[in-house]
């Protein structure tokens, strides 16, 4: 029909059995999307929040994004509620996202949305460990070990081949013991130690490290920290402020937004400990090669991530692609016809 508006929707089975979990394709998505954003090429409009909580921080964000080039905008609606895993047993994070092409404005996708998140999470870490992390890393060390811990290990064992030994330490050992059992099939080449809720056995001597967890204090400590380590911090107050002060270089996928924001270096530019002259480069400097990345074996790197939204969305289109291609998701009718133009409107209205 003249006026039938139809899009894809994507479950979270539909892109995994289409070949979405690419962290090649993630990383790629995220280094493009960075050049673009750039060059001009992406509107980012400021996200809405919606807190539920204060004290727990339970919230719903929408966060939209459009690639001119693609002639396609998204948004992506999560909601992030911490205290979900003790109190329902269920997960903290969920997400879905919108794609319209902006021809007509019409819908094109609906998507479950945290598989790409946590994809967006690991692809951004492993793109700065590209550019920061040794060349022939061998040892990956984990504080947390839920579902962005685990999408990490895949982005950097995609961007690191070498890498051949993984330690984890959680707030209990039976979360290492999952993250293990649920990794250690997919990776046989790499040994994985349980740390037994020992941070500083997780951590010491890793050549990359990784904080991943919701908690609020400063778990990881600047003597664990070995010359040449690269450290990706993915949450929000993770590790003592000596961390950032040990570290050669300090970059950020956006500055700008993290010290605005509760991450460790957004703390210690509000408490006067760091300044905007202490931070190294944006990621998108880096890739740009704008600003040289590691410069020596014995550098100390960290890189702090906010999550730019514009990410995902670009992410979103290649999963959307990807899936699509494939054959893959349900066709739905947005709309047939035109309200008015319903030939049985006159029975439907209620008045």
């Amino acid at each position: 029909m003249k006026h039938e508006i139809t899009a894809k929707y994507f479950s979270q089975e539909d892109l995994l059995e289409s070949g979405c979990l690419d962290l090649k394709m993630a990383i790629e998505a995220a280094e493009n999307a960075l050049v673009s954003f750039s060059q001009n090429e992406v509107l980012f409009p400021e996200k809405i929040v919606q807190i539920f909580n204060e004290d727990t921080q339970e919230r719903i964000n929408c966060l939209p994004a459009t690639f001119l080039k693609d002639k396609i905008c998204g948004m992506k609606w999560v909601s992030v509620f911490p205290p979900n895993p003790v109190k329902f047993g269920v997960q903290n994070l969920s997400a879905v996202l919108i794609l319209s092409e902006i021809e007509k404005g019409f819908p094109i996708a609906f998507m479950e949305g945290t598989l790409c998140s946590n994809m967006r999470v690991g692809a951004m870490g492993a793109l700065a460990a590209k550019h920061l992390a040794k060349k022939d890393a061998e040892s990956i060390g984990f504080i947390g070990a839920g579902e962005q811990a685990k999408m990490h290990l895949i982005a950097m064992k995609t961007i690191m081949p070498s890498l051949k030994e993984c330690r984890v330490a959680a707030k209990e050992d039976v979360e290492e013991a999952q993250f293990i059992s649920e990794m250690k099939p997919i990776f046989k080449d790499i040994t994985f130690i349980e740390a037994k809720t020992n941070l500083e056995r997780s951590i010491d001597g890793a050549d990359i490290i990784v904080t991943a967890t919701s908690v609020q204090a400063p778990l990881l400590k600047a003597q664990w920290i070995k010359p040449g380590a690269f450290y990706s911090h993915v949450g929000g107050w993770e590790d003592e402020y000596a961390v950032a002060k040990g570290m050669d270089k300090i970059v950020c996928d956006d500055w700008g937004t993290v010290k605005h924001r509760t991450q460790t270096l957004s703390r210690m530019y509000k408490d006067g400990e760091l300044t905007d002259n202490d931070i190294y480069a944006d990621l998108t400097d880096i890739v740009k090669g704008e600003k040289k990345g590691r410069e020596n074996d014995d550098e100390k790197v960290y890189f702090n991530a906010v999550g730019l939204a514009y990410v995902d969305v670009a992410i979103a289109i290649a999963m959307y692609r990807r899936a699509k291609e494939n054959g893959c998701g349900q066709e739905l009718t947005v709309q047939k016809s035109m309200i008015f133009q319903h030939p049985q409107i006159k029975d439907w209205i209620r008045l």
